[in-house]
């Protein structure tokens, strides 16, 4: 049976998708920093335009590029200077406060074996000279093995490097011809398509758009709240804990599991008493979570985006399986396309002969 024109096209598109799918997992690697450019310059655009639409003419659009590049690099720069001290500092504290948390692990199980009838001896001699033998070459024994890995595998740090120096260089690029590769990229689609497609990147811009921008709010938001509440309770690393956990709510539950770790982790070493973490944990986090669910994701994302957490999480998780990085780099965008083109196939059905008959 021969297939229908609609049938045709229909698998000519499903073959050409197949393809450029194939194309992106054999090129990952060299796509990695095309794509992080892309997104950035995707994120950049508006506000590049917004400055040359306010500031006089006298700044020509280069400059205007710069400033917006360098904004987000200072940025940048600013996060690691605010992560490096949890790293620096965590291992140095983590060593010196060993035996008292054991100590105090210790009392604690005793308490609990004297309560419950239970005669409970632990011998922690053993376990302190064996931690704290690892835990004081540990640094050294990881410098070692980075320096020998970086011999070994010296494309893999030229490849990191190539790519710190070649994303802001696309970027820069990629920013001051936006306008034209839209138009570009507009013009292959057939004008009697043309219409339509408007509308529907259109759509996708705007839901994309606004998800990251509520998002951003979010993450703002709550990077504020947990530094400033984990810094009421005399937390020392409450800033860069607290920074780190509200960016981190981007890849939702995930990050907001490993800020409460790591606030968990130094409060223990910091606090004189292992009970004293419980408080804090229990008013910082879980305030965050009733602020984020019930006030700031309603208000900032809002429901009417329909990038539901779940979806994105399975989105992040299925295109890193099938393309690893570059994957989780395009899952939201990709997601974005992929609602408004659902909503518009529901929509469809929902208005079609077909539907009216069932119903």
């Amino acid at each position: 049976m021969p297939l229908t024109l609609p049938q045709q096209r229909l698998l000519i598109w499903a073959a050409l998708s197949l393809a450029l799918l194939g194309v992106l997992w054999l090129l990952g690697p060299v796509l990695t920093p095309f794509v992080i450019a892309s997104i950035l310059a995707y994120t950049l655009a508006p506000v590049v335009a917004r400055m040359e639409k306010r500031l006089p003419k006298a700044f020509p659009r280069v400059v205007l590029v710069l400033v917006a590049e360098l904004g987000l690099l200072l940025a940048i720069l600013g996060l690691f200077v605010l992560l490096v001290p949890v790293l620096v500092k965590q291992l140095p504290l983590l060593r010196d406060q060993i035996p008292a948390l054991l100590d105090h692990v210790k009392a604690l199980a005793q308490t609990l074996g004297a309560r419950l009838g239970l005669s409970m001896e632990l011998d922690l001699a053993s376990v302190k000279a064996f931690l704290m033998e690892h835990l004081a070459t540990l640094a050294q024994d990881g410098v070692v093995k980075l320096l020998a890995s970086v011999k070994l595998g010296g494309s893999l740090a030229l490849a990191l490097l190539g790519n710190a120096v070649l994303i802001p260089v696309v970027l820069f690029y990629l920013l001051y011809d936006w306008s034209r590769l839209v138009r570009l990229a507009r013009d292959f689609i057939p004008p009697r398509f043309r219409a339509s497609s408007d509308g529907f990147f259109k759509e996708a811009d705007a839901v994309l758009g606004q998800y990251l921008r509520g998002q951003l709010l979010v993450m703002l938001a709550l990077a504020l709240y947990y530094s400033l509440g984990l810094r009421l309770f005399g937390l020392d690393l409450a800033w860069p804990i607290g920074i780190f956990t509200g960016l981190a709510v981007a890849v939702p539950y995930l990050g907001f599991g490993v800020g409460l770790i790591l606030a968990t982790l130094a409060g223990l070493l910091e606090f004189a008493s292992p009970v004293d973490v419980i408080p804090m944990i229990a008013l910082v986090y879980g305030g965050g979570q009733l602020i984020e669910s019930f006030f700031l994701t309603p208000r900032l994302v809002g429901e009417r985006v329909g990038l539901h957490p779940l979806a994105v999480i399975f989105a992040l998780l299925a295109f890193g399986q099938l393309l690893g990085f570059v994957g989780v780099l395009m899952a939201l965008p990709i997601s974005a396309v992929l609602l408004v083109a659902l909503r518009r196939l529901r929509k469809a059905y929902l208005t079609s002969s077909l539907y009216q008959e069932r119903a």
